[in-house]
């Protein structure tokens, strides 16, 4: 089966031998992920899973953050008109078992900032490297809203319930050598070029090593990570979807707007 990578506009996607790059590819916007972003991450994870010359994909983000997760401005419009939190809904559980379901070994480079959907997208693939100063958070709760969209899937199966649940329920950032202490993250190292060599490493041996047995041994992982998300990212993101229409998220969205401090009223 042939596919055009060229076709991709939103973000960067290159075969590099039996390498599949993956890039987000809007530095001068913090990589932030809008919905067609996310619709061609998950064709690119997609088409990963059934082109016979990628036998590894590699997740970065281009510019000095990895991600700074959603866009404001589209949440925006999300809390003006609802219909577009829904219609979009689909995407977003779709981008979650795409990335769980493909059986090649996924990588993700993790460095600046990695927040919310930017956070639970790389936690998504089996190894993830980041540098010892990264920002990690799924700050979903900061700004109102449910951490329905994979946060509360894969953190608590990452860490622990009992760390999971502070870091979620608090909103607050943990760094890439916490996260490499805790158990959210493969592995840290204190430089850029260090995490890179690391990555560089671990593609150079699953290209190269018995892609079937990586490929099945990957599958039998994922397998209880797969099934609890048929479960649960349905209910995760209609909650998610409740929270999208409640008056703390638009007080949350207008005073990121209007750079001032949100006023909570529970509601």
């Amino acid at each position: 089966m042939s596919f055009d990578y060229s076709r991709f506009d939103r973000i960067k996607v290159e075969l590099d031998g039996a390498v599949l790059r993956i890039k987000l590819n809007l530095p001068e916007k913090r990589n932030i992920i809008t919905d067609p972003v996310n619709e061609q991450i998950s064709d690119a994870f997609q088409a990963a899973s059934f082109d016979q010359r990628v036998r590894v994909v590699v997740l970065s983000g281009e510019g000095p953050s990895f991600c700074g997760g959603g866009d404001f401005a589209q949440m925006k419009r999300k809390v003006d008109d609802p219909r577009i939190f829904f219609n979009n809904l689909w995407g977003s559980r779709r981008l979650v078992h795409t990335v769980l379901d493909c059986p090649k070994p996924t990588i993700a480079k993790l460095h600046g900032h990695a927040m919310g959907l930017g956070a639970t997208l790389p936690l998504l693939c089996d190894l993830v490297v980041a540098v010892d100063d990264t920002k990690i958070a799924d700050p979903h709760v900061n700004i109102g809203l449910v951490a329905g969209d994979g946060g509360s899937l894969i953190w608590p199966q990452q860490m622990g319930y009992a760390k999971a649940r502070k870091f979620l329920l608090l909103g607050e950032p943990i760094t890439g050598k916490e996260a490499s202490e805790l158990g959210l993250i493969a592995e840290s190292a204190p430089t850029f070029e260090a995490m890179e060599e690391i990555a560089a490493r671990w593609e150079a041996k699953l290209a190269n090593g018995a892609s079937n047995a990586i490929y099945g041994t990957k599958t039998a992982i994922n397998m209880p990570l797969r099934q609890l998300a048929q479960g649960m990212m349905d209910v995760g993101m209609a909650y998610e979807g409740l929270s999208n229409i409640s008056d703390d998220h638009a007080e949350a969205i207008n005073a990121i707007l209007d750079k001032r401090k949100p006023t909570f009223t529970g509601d």
